[in-house]
């Protein structure tokens, strides 16, 4: 599961630190074998320390992995919020920009999105509740510039939920094939991303 491109959180997301060694260790594995796959002792062993210190930061793996899909969630949430700040009220400008942030993301950081979607479900309800209180707002946000797009005439969509749905599946595939040292800019296949999204909701 996953490549072998090193494991990246965002600057200040997290402080420098055991915690923070913990978690992009944990990042790394979760992505490479899964988090059924990976064991406390694995972890541990990564990170250079004895299975008990690692509870002393986290109470689990599970909350291990909480933590990260919560942060992976934040940052996509972050970075659409500021993307559709630039883009003014035009429904055109903001799914533009929606996409080109997802995009982005999932880019920028391939593993914590891939580990942040794919491993959210192995959590109980209450662990992963933070991280999908996050994607239903962004949810929320697509579904409105949708709604709005085509109450304006510019959009064409049978079903506000399937569109949204297929839009932000393409975005979630970048991380299985984009190599950034593949000559394709981050910023050149967002916007790519983002002229796909206006043809796939019927506007030129």
């Amino acid at each position: 599961m996953g490549h072998g491109r090193s494991a990246a959180l965002p600057e200040g997301a997290v402080p420098d630190g055991t915690p923070r060694r913990i978690l992009e260790a944990a990042l790394r594995l979760f992505a490479r074998v899964g988090f059924h796959g990976t064991s406390v002792r694995d972890l541990a062993k990564q990170c250079r320390l004895q299975p008990g210190a690692l509870y002393a930061h986290f109470p689990s793996k599970d909350h291990i992995l909480a933590e990260l899909a919560r942060l992976g969630h934040e940052v996509h949430q972050a970075a659409v919020r500021a993307e559709l700040l630039r883009a003014g009220d035009d429904p055109r400008e903001q799914i533009r920009a929606f996409v080109r942030a997802h995009a982005a993301v999932h880019a920028t950081y391939p593993q914590l999105a891939m580990v942040a979607n794919e491993e959210l479900y192995a959590l109980p309800k209450e662990l992963a509740a933070p991280a999908l209180a996050l994607r239903k707002q962004s949810t929320v946000l697509i579904i409105d510039i949708l709604d709005r797009g085509v109450s304006a005439g510019w959009f064409k969509c049978r079903n506000l939920l399937v569109t949204a749905a297929a839009l932000g599946a393409i975005g979630l595939r970048i991380p299985y094939w984009y190599d950034p040292g593949g000559g394709l800019e981050v910023a050149a296949l967002a916007e790519m991303h983002a002229e796909l999204a206006l043809r796939m909701v019927g506007c030129g």
